[in-house]
């Protein structure tokens, strides 16, 4: 999976690169528009168009047989049930092409995410961070694989020099949880160190007060989870930790909605958008 996301990374960093010349925004609709109506072209192909075709019809002369015959039930309630059957057949025929797409669907939304939904950490200054109140830091879980819950007692952080730490590091063995809060007090881009008794079991990145290209706001082991964040890679297997994470503010691109929410409903919205556009001109039937 991490070979798959370094390979789309390039991929969307070649494809997006002109279009946000023109603004983030207008990148992040355009470029969701295109995938939806690649998917669109590709269903056509994977569908069974006339069977499509076929199921809409006998529908809507069944429902104009009801219309017409009303004052008689054996009709009607003929009519209904056929109704009720095509629509069956209609929603299969639509459903199982659909499958096969959700996978590349995923990984292009999980791309979209790590470019546009977060904004760096804010960098505060000495005096803010005087007058901040327990929990108003950024709070850093980490949380270790159930076979390794003891391993957080052995669990030590490095920070870099940009991040200044607030709480010692909380640890409970019984859930393999450790909690630590902390601010960032410089701009900069860096790795926290994660050790096991000395060892280096894992970093994650940590960026503040300037734009990178990619963030998130956990990194993984598992492998549904990793479908998800592209920005790093996986533990290895033989890593203890199972996720690292913090969170990042919501970034706001103009008129659209923020955060990891909001660049998923443009994705979804744009799609559907402009694959309604083009039903007709392609000549596609859903």
């Amino acid at each position: 999976m991490n070979a798959i996301h370094r390979a789309l990374g390039l991929f969307f960093d070649a494809l997006l690169a002109p279009f946000e010349r023109l603004g983030d925004g207008f990148a992040l609709v355009i470029i969701s528009g295109l995938f939806g109506v690649l998917a669109l072209l590709v269903f056509k192909r994977i569908s069974f168009q006339s069977g499509i075709k076929a199921a809409k019809d006998r529908i809507k002369g069944h429902m104009i047989a009801i219309r017409l015959y009303q004052d008689d039930l054996q009709i009607v309630a003929s009519s209904f049930g056929k109704v009720l059957l095509h629509n069956v057949k209609y929603l299969g025929l639509n459903l199982m092409p659909v499958v096969p797409l959700f996978a590349p669907f995923t990984l292009i939304a999980a791309q979209l995410v790590v470019r546009y939904a977060f904004s760096p950490l804010p960098v505060k200054t000495e005096a803010e961070i005087q007058g901040m109140l327990p929990g108003e830091g950024v709070m850093l879980e980490v949380r270790m694989k159930a076979d390794h819950r003891i391993d957080v007692e052995q669990l030590s952080l490095e920070f870099p020099q940009h991040i200044q730490v607030l709480t010692p590091l909380a640890r409970n063995a019984a859930d393999g949880l450790a909690l630590v809060e902390f601010v960032a007090t410089a701009p900069g881009v860096g790795e926290i160190t994660l050790k096991v008794g000395g060892e280096v079991v894992g970093t994650k990145s940590v960026v503040a007060g300037v734009a990178d290209r990619l963030m998130q706001p956990e990194r993984v082991s598992d492998f549904l989870s990793s479908w998800l964040w592209p920005a790093e890679p996986t533990f290895s297997s033989s890593s203890p930790l199972y996720r690292v994470s913090f969170q990042y503010p919501d970034r706001r691109i103009g008129f659209l909605p923020s955060g990891a929410g909001g660049v998923l409903l443009t994705f979804f919205v744009a799609s559907i958008a402009f694959g309604l556009a083009v039903l007709k001109p392609l000549n596609i039937q859903i």
